[in-house]
């Protein structure tokens, strides 16, 4: 018996797709009707997002759903990456291209809001990791430097807030998604009224914050007739990616971490309540909005965006595949060189391998010389990386934590995920591998009624999917360069 159809719009910063989820007998089946890439765009040195490409290839997605796979499905959810925003104007229209979070137009703009309200107190205020491409510190600039969208727009929409605006005409911020802004009180669906009056702006301009499953209205007659849809809703879900792929994470109880791994990982724990203190400020942990009460309670680490980054300069000599360049790392030699994957150089270069040879030198290091010696110095950077943040997390939580899940596309790199669990010392279970588009098309059921609870999920996803398990290899190896990793990264000034 089906017990449902549900069509998930899953955006990330190098690509998107449709997911069609298809519940039956407690089992969930997966199949993808759309794939798209999806870049900046660089117009006169700034970087943008094209929302009316992206908006076209969605509504491309629903019509081959419907035309293509003969599903009329019952609701529709957009998800994204966090923190970038639209403006509508008076007249109703999106008033210019968002900003994208790499533009380098806020380099200065965290040092600058600092003199307005301190950095400590800044972080206890909203507990949420500073990095400077947060909204907060894209809408200051925008209001310093007014920008000609900021001057026109009468509301800000987040990415998924904009796009579901453009399916079905209503104007809401869900509440995942807008926690990624640092702009709201933590773990609360409300603004800081005091960081717009620090920087001058009308907080008219936010609107109203909703939950995740909340349903936002039905899609425009227009739109109906562009894809052949009927009048389906248009569901708010946890619409920050990684929220709706904690969702899918197929794990009981507490004593667990997450790495979501795509262009970002992010890792972390399921907390009940945010985690806020000076100390954590020095460790820089952000506090995001999950479902059901919950809060994300994890680090943004840089993740594939630097292996994507090399791969796009090799393309101008070789394609590789994904399978040839962790073939290729598999040749070089173990720790040659070790990267923050996190330095601000490697935020948007215009190219990678000589912004990771630069990075090499600066730390005393001899350069990468092979591609495979790049892939696996980032692959094995990454790995230590995730030790350094369990260690954190560690720190401030009392529960014991006895395995990490990897989910994401990361999930697939089995190479990496090996890596983790060395690095780690305890075991990592990759999967699901679609775990963005799971929670997206979960909470849409849930909204549906045909779950009842985060864990009645949880147990389907389990039952759904295959995952694998990774037990620590030489893990005394490992611990052995976590010295030489920390002795590095104070090298490189993090």
């Amino acid at each position: 018996m089906v017990n449902g159809n549900f069509l998930a719009f899953d955006l990330g910063a190098s690509s998107g797709r449709a997911m069609l989820g298809t519940i039956t007998n407690q089992r969930l089946q997966l199949k993808e009707v759309h794939r798209f890439e999806n870049r900046m765009v660089e117009i006169d040195n700034h970087f943008y997002w094209n929302i009316f490409s992206i908006f076209d290839e969605l509504k491309t997605g629903l019509k081959k759903c419907i035309r293509d796979f003969g599903v009329q499905p019952d609701s529709v959810a957009i998800d994204t990456w966090g923190v970038d925003f639209a403006f509508v104007d008076k007249d109703g229209m999106i008033a210019s291209l968002p900003f994208a979070y790499r533009d380098r137009r806020t380099d200065n703009a965290m040092e600058d809001f600092y003199k307005i309200i301190p950095k400590e107190e800044l972080y206890l205020m909203t507990g949420i990791q500073l990095m400077q491409f947060n909204s907060l510190f894209q809408l200051f600039v925008n209001h310093q430097s007014k920008a000609s969208q900021y001057l026109i727009g009468k509301d800000l929409l987040f990415m998924p807030d904009a796009l579901s605006y453009l399916f079905c005409g209503v104007k809401k911020n869900e509440f995942s998604i807008a926690s990624t802004s640092q702009l709201l009180k933590p773990g609360l669906l409300a603004y800081e009224e005091r960081l717009f009056k620090a920087m001058g702006v009308d907080p008219s301009i936010m609107q109203e914050i909703v939950l995740p499953g909340t349903l936002l209205g039905t899609i425009k007659p227009e739109v109906q007739k562009e894809t052949g849809s009927k009048a389906i809703p248009v569901i708010a879900v946890a619409s920050h990616d990684t929220a709706s792929a904690i969702v899918s994470v197929p794990a009981t109880g507490k004593d667990w971490a997450y790495i979501s791994s795509g262009t970002w990982s992010l890792m972390g724990i399921e907390s009940d309540k945010p985690l806020i203190s000076k100390e954590i400020l020095e460790l820089n942990f952000t506090n995001e909005g999950g479902v059901e009460g919950t809060t994300r309670f994890l680090k943004n680490i840089m993740g594939m965006w630097l292996l994507q980054e090399c791969r796009r300069i090799w393309s101008r000599e070789v394609n590789y595949s994904w399978n040839e360049m962790v073939d290729l790392s598999t040749l070089a030699q173990p720790f040659k060189c070790l990267i923050d994957p996190d330095d601000t150089s490697f935020l948007n270069p215009a190219d990678m391998p000589a912004a990771i040879a630069d990075y090499c030198i600066k730390t005393g290091q001899t350069p990468p010389a092979t591609h495979g010696e790049f892939i696996r110095c980032i692959f094995e950077s990454l790995a230590m990386k995730y030790r350094l943040t369990l260690d954190s997390i560690r720190s401030v939580v009392s529960h014991s934590i006895g395995k990490v899940h990897i989910i994401g596309g990361g999930a697939n790199n089995e190479l990496l995920c090996q890596y983790s669990a060395n690095a780690l010392g305890i075991p990592v279970v990759a999967g699901p591998t679609e775990a963005t588009a799971i929670g997206n098309i979960m909470i849409q059921a849930k909204a549906m009624q045909r779950v009842a609870s985060i864990q009645e999920i949880r147990t389907m996803v389990k039952n759904s999917f295959e995952t694998k398990n990774f037990l620590p290899h030489k893990p005394e190896v490992w611990a052995a360069q976590m010295d030489r990793f920390r002795n590095i990264l104070k090298l490189g000034g993090q």
